[in-house]
């Protein structure tokens, strides 16, 4: 009976309530019209849109700046999905291995990882060219915040992450590189390649695990080719 009362009580408010919030609507729809967001079950009477950073526009002092910047596009593009794939292989692998409990098992977890992506990818990673390779290796620093030498070495002994970054730099490639856009102007120009890209969606984009600013970095970097033309 305490149930029923209080539902009996209850009605006039609830009558006074669909009243009021009718009034309401009706007060907003006289002077705005509400539009319903697909996916959200409130009526606004305004569309909220992200924040966009336009870039800035390229320019190129000459035919050689502009070509270099063109090829190093073409290598940046096609390396980007390995540097991709090894951030969320090392995010699959990092969970993982936080559930398990006994070191024997996150030992073994972590060898098959690494067995399966040597078996899958390193085919192909064989075929890319030195220049293609160094850029890997920055890109997954960009992706990952780690070095591709800290990684192997976490992963790996200390010793055969050595044996790798020597035989990197046989190939002109060191594993210990780092991404920097703000001191290195070929970082710089490879970020501007990514964030174009990921402008136009004709890559997915992935915010890198690195801490900078592109538009610092574009900031020096164009101010810097400026100050060389007027020498």
């Amino acid at each position: 009976m305490k149930y029923i009362l209080f539902l009996f009580l209850s009605i006039p408010f609830f009558l006074f309530s669909q009243e009021e919030i009718g009034a309401i609507q009706d007060s907003i729809t006289e002077d705005k019209q509400l539009i319903k967001i697909e996916g959200d079950s409130i009526f606004s009477t305004q569309i909220e849109l992200k924040e966009v950073e336009l870039l800035p526009k390229l320019k190129f002092t000459d035919n050689k700046a502009r070509r270099r910047y063109l090829i190093l596009r073409r290598k940046t593009l096609k390396v980007y999905p390995y540097a991709n794939l090894a951030a969320e292989r090392l995010q699959t692998l990092n969970e993982r291995l936080a559930k398990l409990k006994r070191k024997s098992d996150k030992k073994s977890y972590s060898k098959k990882i690494q067995k399966y992506i040597e078996e899958e990818f390193s085919s192909e990673l064989k075929k890319l060219t030195r220049t293609e390779g160094q850029i890997l290796v920055k890109l997954i620093h960009r992706q990952t915040g780690t070095t591709t030498f800290d990684l192997i070495k976490n992963l790996r002994s200390g010793w055969r992450a050595f044996w790798y970054n020597t035989t990197a730099s046989m190939f002109d490639i060191s594993l210990k590189v780092a991404y920097n856009p703000i001191e290195n102007e070929e970082d710089y120009l490879i970020e501007d390649i990514l964030l174009r890209n990921f402008e136009n969606s004709k890559i997915e984009g992935l915010k890198t695990a690195l801490d900078f600013d592109y538009f610092e970095a574009h900031k020096k970097w164009s101010k810097k080719i400026t100050n060389e033309n007027t020498k």
